[in-house]
């Protein structure tokens, strides 16, 4: 540790490197790998009869090794007398023809395009320390005089930014081509020896002509195919992209975390999209895994990604411990790519499974590839648009567990996240509901124009409990068109609880306010929504909305329902915004319910302090608050009363109030396949206290 400079102006002092090698000695100093490691690369771009000026050579051994395997051209240079004493004394019966020379990589001297290559192993990083970089510019200044037409800078680094930016847009204003080769560890090398953050070589080449726009290359190892990049800030992604997974790939070489979560994104080598995320589930401690189950990798089907099972860390968790694996390797695909079948999927990422093995398995252990029936799932994007509120967007139809095709809206800046789902029917299955899996698989697979939305089924748990909750209005409400019931709703979505609840409860009217006008028109083209005088939706601010309609009195309602989502990701609370849950605009929802109202809150909340406190502030509005949780899911529903009620009577004729809302729904004259399918009284049946 004593040989490390004490600042990094002392990385560009001949005072320090003259120290430095004294201290060393004999031992050869490798910076980012020897010969062996480089030799690829390097017969790659030098060819024996060029002439090659090493820039701070140090006492490395690759020039010697250079020299022996036929490279007679060589001069190295080094800013340290005693380096270079040394070098020249140990080689100079050996190796009479090598050269090394106290020269100054900033000031060389050597005459112009003297040279075809010029070889630095850690020497621009070292440059690089010096504040501002001026040194290193200094240096690649020297090194675009001294190189030839055709000529060639290859640099060993560890391309930290600021270093490869430097080295990148200096050569890209020069006119010259840039190659960046990503040089991973081979697995099986010792960890103690090998750097966290991976070594790159990258190859500037010189043209006659400055070229207007260079080509900007990323390559993995020394003979991976090119990719093409436009832009400098691409290259740069991409050797970020390449030091995450190098630091990502030694930590899972090196232990064991089933709480860690760590996740990375394989991208398409021609267009650099994403095209696999995969995310690791590690045995816990002291887990029972079978000798043969140390490793393998599970295939989530297409439109299964949102699931619970596979998008929480719960439900990984779970699938881990069902598989019994010490590691499993979770592998979602992503949309607007195209996969042919899982033998082919096995292929793709067959190649790199290993880079991501537990600690001690062997190179050569086969590692199985699951999934669930066997196939690749499927998904068909049906359309895609952009809101202004709240980005791109994609409508899709997947092929659920069940079988049966469903019909998603995902927002694309949370694509982990279904905003609305609904189950589709084909023209067929509207006559014939008794048709089974073969019948849902065709359909499936069939266009979506001869799919249509199953008005009767909701998708989504929470809105299922949303519905069940108008159960509690007051005891003795007929559900039935002598009693009426008004909800107002804030968040439209897909429109598939606001018209479940028309076309089910002939006595509820429903009034939607949205605030992008871009989702009502999703809804109507995508999801069947259809409004009408007991359906009428808003566009506009739920927030102002509710404001305005409390300042202007007269109107109230049996049920106030709010299922929105928060747009700001930096919260514990993803459902709803802040906002909606603050004092006195609770205090607002309040002055709007009729006596036997109820205010219904769908609240997805991580952290636990931020629940708890948006729990108080509603307790302080609403004197009787019943939380209902969605099983496997963050969500849960929270019933708020207008009136102080009696939790314990409220549970006590929980059944009977269920089966006044189930005759309800029953009695509905919508046809037989498209019939309410929610059971009331399950779905209330873990109702308590909040």
């Amino acid at each position: 540790m004593s040989l490390l400079p004490r600042s990094a102006e002392e990385f560009s002092s001949a005072e320090y490197w003259d120290k430095f090698f004294k201290s060393r000695g004999d031992k050869a100093f490798e910076w980012y790998g020897d010969y062996n490691k480089l030799c690829g690369i390097l017969h790659k771009y030098i060819k024996v009869q060029d002439k090659v000026l090493v820039l701070g050579c140090g006492n490395s051994e690759l020039s010697e090794q250079l020299y022996d395997v036929g490279y007679k051209h060589l001069t190295n240079i080094d800013i340290s007398e005693t380096v270079v004493t040394h070098m020249n004394q140990r080689n100079a019966a050996r190796r009479p023809g090598l050269s090394f020379h106290r020269v100054d990589a900033t000031q060389t001297l050597y005459e112009d395009a003297s040279f075809q290559v010029s070889l630095d192993k850690g020497t621009l990083d070292a440059m690089a320390a010096e504040e501002g970089g001026a040194l290193a510019r200094r240096m690649l200044q020297e090194v675009s005089r001294v190189l030839s037409v055709g000529g060639r800078y290859i640099c060993v680094t560890l391309a930290q930014e600021n270093v490869v930016s430097l080295a990148v847009e200096h050569f890209v204003h020069m006119g010259w081509a840039v190659r960046l080769h990503c040089m991973q560890e081979e697995r099986g090398t010792a960890e103690e020896d090998s750097f966290a953050l991976p070594v790159f070589v990258l190859v500037c080449t010189k043209f006659r002509q400055p070229m207007a726009t260079p080509p900007l290359e990323m390559c993995v190892g020394d003979s991976g195919a090119p990719v093409r990049h436009t832009q400098v800030c691409e290259l740069l992604s991409a050797v970020r992209e390449h030091q995450a997974y190098a630091v990502l790939r030694k930590r899972l070489r090196t232990s064991l975390n089933p709480d860690s979560n760590l996740s990375l994104t394989l991208c398409q080598a021609n267009s650099g999209l994403p095209r696999y995320t995969l995310t690791v589930q590690d045995s816990p401690a002291g887990a029972k895994t079978p000798r043969s189950n140390q490793f393998a990798i599970f295939i989530v089907p297409r439109g299964s990604e949102t699931a619970w099972l596979y998008s929480s860390s719960e439900g990984r968790r779970q699938l881990g411990a069902n598989a019994n694996f010490r590691r499993l390797v979770i592998v979602a695909m992503h949309r607007n790519q195209e996969y042919t079948d899982m033998q082919a999927v096995q292929a793709e990422l067959s190649p790199v499974v290993m880079d991501l093995a537990p600690p001690g398995m062997p190179a050569n252990h086969q590692v199985p590839f699951l999934t669930v029936g066997g196939d690749l799932g499927w998904r068909e994007e049906v359309f895609r648009g952009r809101s202004q509120l709240s980005g791109e967007y994609c409508v899709e139809n997947v092929r659920g567990e069940d079988g049966e095709p469903y019909r998603r809206l995902v927002f694309l800046s949370n694509s982990a996240l279904v905003q609305s789902e609904s189950r589709l029917l084909s023209s067929a299955s509207r006559h014939k509901k008794s048709k089974k899996r073969a019948k849902a698989s065709a359909a499936a697979s069939s266009s979506s124009s001869s799919l249509s939305v199953d008005s009767g089924f909701l998708c989504c748990a929470h809105h299922q409990v949303m519905v069940a909750a108008l159960a509690l209005l007051q005891e003795g409400t007929r559900h039935d068109t002598d009693v009426p019931v008004s909800v107002l709703l804030v968040g439209l979505g897909g429109g598939g609880l606001p018209q479940f609840l028309r076309d089910f409860l002939p006595g509820v009217s429903v009034e939607v306010v949205e605030l992008d006008p871009v989702m009502l028109e999703v809804a109507t083209q995508w999801f069947g929504f259809r409004p009408d005088s007991r359906l009428t939706v808003t566009v506009g601010d739920g927030l102002e909305h509710i404001c305005a309609l409390e300042k202007e009195g007269g109107r109230l309602f049996d049920a106030i329902m709010l299922d929105v989502d928060n747009k700001d990701c930096s919260l514990g609370m993803s459902c709803p915004p802040a906002a909606f849950v603050e004092t006195p605009f609770l205090q607002k929802i309040h002055n709007l319910l009729t006596p036997r109202g109820l205010f219904i809150l769908n609240l997805v909340c991580r952290d636990p302090a931020l629940r708890k406190s948006v729990l108080e502030g509603v307790s302080s509005v609403f004197p009787t608050v019943l939380s209902q949780k969605i099983d496997q899911e963050v969500n849960e529903v929270l019933l708020c009363f207008h009136d102080q009620k009696d939790p314990a009577c409220i549970l006590t004729s929980l059944d009977k109030r269920a089966r006044r809302l189930q005759g309800a729904l029953s009695s509905s004259t919508t046809p037989a396949c498209c019939r309410a399918q929610i059971d009331i009284s399950e779905l209330l049946k873990d109702l308590a206290v909040a």
